[in-house]
């Protein structure tokens, strides 16, 4: 396979590379040198210049020929307007290379970033970095002092970051602590809810577009919205404040006024002007916790906020302005909110470029551990002790905590409480079994269904545990507390087994109804005394 050749292309220096006289090779020319070295064979140069200084240019090439003569120079006339225009120029040159016949598997290419105006430098690396030009930088300077030459020095700059193995460990090690910093860090282990932090940290660093977070109550929607705004504040992405608003509390013209604000006299009550939290929110970040609670009225001024940064206060004819990024957070879901009319689809078509469903803690029992750590770290910072947890009884916690019986219905506040009430009944800082056990049998008992209640008062107190009673499905419980009612009103077993069978009495071989009854009541660890109570 025959070598690939070594193409340049450069922009014409019309000082550095200018001279028309025998002293001009007694100086060092950044074009005409970097032909001068013979490790690096050029092939072809391609010269881009001005038409207003095409003489030069021809100079060039022929003082490039004859120090190399197996370089063949293109002269590319091009013009730039104002080469310290950015605008112009970067039109130009990508014109320029979205023209130019690029054979990447033939030739390779190098894109020389030292002649021209620094705003043409800075176009041909943008350029090369976006891949427009598929090609290494390459930079030349002048000979140190010591050493006189019009030949110089060159350095080649490979703009492919993962070669460069220190600088690839140091973006993934930042990579890694801003995902850690995101998950307050928390070591977990869900891969699935590892990746989806790993996915929310590229967008929040790379992105200002608005960014929705779904998902259920207590799923840390606000906190990680905080966290997403500290991490851009920390890469300086944004100069402003965090402004947060719970849109569940917001309703009629209060609403208007705490977003858009408004003017002196605009309602009753309005004794002065308010900017409102829009406004407050210029340059930074505003997080609208529970957006699909707006109203249709302040969702079409947000639409419109979003897009032209711009609305209108209440009872002002003047419009404010506001460059903000929105998190919008909500645990419902806006398709169906916008089917039944209660959301406008073009203010989710908007917010909707970027949407992250974010799992309850029940979705991930793996992360239930590191999130008790965590938790227990959160009181320690506050009391100034750590609550402690023997092995057998976080082994039994975290049994339960996995298990199915573990609702977390209110996700990491369930577990906040939780931890906050095992530590303040715990003398002495140890969590002891007996505290342990009475938290499950008080989450159990929050997390029973509002239909169970009527049932759950009519088996008598004492007769079952709660933790034992949590277990039952409902219609275990229904029957259940339906056979006590009769065994309490009944003198013997056999006279409440005789009731509770007496349907299908007659067609059973053997009529030992006692008997029946007194298995019924094992199944549920009761006897006849106990049922009695």
């Amino acid at each position: 396979m025959p070598a690939r050749q070594t193409v340049l292309i450069g922009l014409l220096g019309s000082v550095l590379d200018s001279g028309f006289h025998g002293e001009r090779w007694n100086r060092w020319r950044p074009t005409v040198s970097l032909c001068m070295h013979k490790e690096l064979p050029v092939a072809r140069f391609e010269l881009i210049h001005s038409k207003a200084h095409e003489h030069t240019a021809r100079c060039v090439a022929a003082d490039i020929q004859r120090t190399s003569p197996g370089t063949t120079v293109v002269l590319r006339e091009q013009e730039f307007g104002n080469p310290w225009d950015f605008e112009e120029v970067y039109g130009s040159l990508h014109d320029f290379a979205r023209g130019y016949p690029f054979r990447p598997e033939e030739e390779d290419y190098l894109v020389h970033i030292t002649t021209g105006t620094h705003v043409q430098q800075i176009c041909l690396f943008l350029l090369a970095e976006s891949r427009h030009l598929p090609a290494r930088l390459v930079q030349s300077a002048p000979a140190e002092p010591k050493r006189r030459g019009p030949d110089g020095k060159y350095s080649i700059i490979d703009l492919d970051l993962s070669k460069y193995d220190r600088i690839a460990a140091r973006f993934q090690r930042e990579a890694r602590d801003a995902a850690s910093f995101l998950k307050s860090g928390i070591e977990t282990r869900n891969p699935r809810f590892n990746q989806l932090i790993e996915q929310i940290e590229h967008v929040a660093i790379h992105s200002r577009e608005p960014v929705l977070l779904m998902g259920p109550t207590g799923a840390g929607k606000s906190q990680l919205a905080r966290r997403i705004f500290e991490l851009k504040k920390s890469r300086h992405q944004v100069a402003g404040v965090f402004v947060e608003v719970n849109c569940a509390t917001l309703r009629g013209e209060s609403a208007m006024s705490t977003l858009f604000g408004h003017t002196k006299g605009a309602f009753t009550g309005a004794v002065k002007d308010r900017p409102g939290l829009l406004r407050a929110a210029d340059g930074g970040l505003l997080f609208l916790d529970e957006v699909g609670e707006l109203g249709l009225d302040e969702q079409a001024m947000l639409l419109r906020a979003l897009e032209e940064k711009r609305f209108l206060p209440l009872g002002s004819d003047r419009e404010s302005s506001s460059d903000f990024q929105l998190i919008a957070g909500t645990n419902r879901d806006l398709a169906v909110a916008v089917r039944s009319g209660r959301f406008r689809e073009d203010l989710l078509a908007r917010m909707n470029l970027w949407t992250f469903h974010l799992p309850g803690l029940a979705e991930r029992p793996e992360d239930i551990e590191p999130n008790l750590d965590y938790e227990l770290d959160r009181v320690a910072r506050g009391s100034g002790t750590r609550p402690v947890l023997g092995r057998d009884v976080r082994e039994e916690f975290l049994a339960f905590a996995r298990s199915p019986a573990a609702r977390w219905s209110a996700n990491f506040r369930d577990l906040n409480a939780c931890v906050t009430r095992m530590a303040t009944l715990s003398a002495g800082g140890r969590i002891t079994r007996e505290v342990m056990q009475g938290e499950i049998a008080r989450l159990r008992s929050s997390w029973a269904p509002a239909s169970d209640a009527p049932y759950r008062e009519s088996i008598p107190a004492g007769v079952l545990d709660p933790a034992t009673f949590q277990q039952l499905d409902l219609f275990d419980r229904v029957q259940l507390a339906a056979v006590i009612a009769v065994c309490r009103e009944s003198a013997t077993l056999s006279e409440a087994g005789r009731k509770l069978f007496s349907s299908t009495r007659e067609k059973r071989k053997v009529q030992n109804d006692a008997d029946r009854l007194r298995k019924y009541l094992a199944r549920f660890g009761l006897d006849w005394q106990g049922c009695k109570g």
